[in-house]
């Protein structure tokens, strides 16, 4: 059976790299560990603090918009 299965898996390997893409590895948080939300919290405080503490940030962001709104009704 796991001759099978392993079969299966190149085929379709074999197959997305015959339309030219090719596999990666990422690692990512695990957001199941104790403690995960409270770092993301802590760490969202800390970006929001430091975009309050940017008096010129959201005059960058508005035109950042703006331009692409612009952009986009052309």
């Amino acid at each position: 059976m796991a001759s099978s299965v392993n079969e299966t898996v190149q085929r379709h390997r074999d197959a997305m790299r015959a339309a030219g893409l090719r596999p990666i590895q990422i690692w990512v948080p695990d957001t199941r560990l104790p403690g995960f939300a409270e770092e993301c919290r802590r760490q969202s405080l800390a970006a929001a603090k430091a975009d309050a503490a940017d008096a010129g940030l959201s005059d960058f962001l508005d035109s950042a918009l703006d331009d692409l709104l612009n952009e986009t009704a052309e």
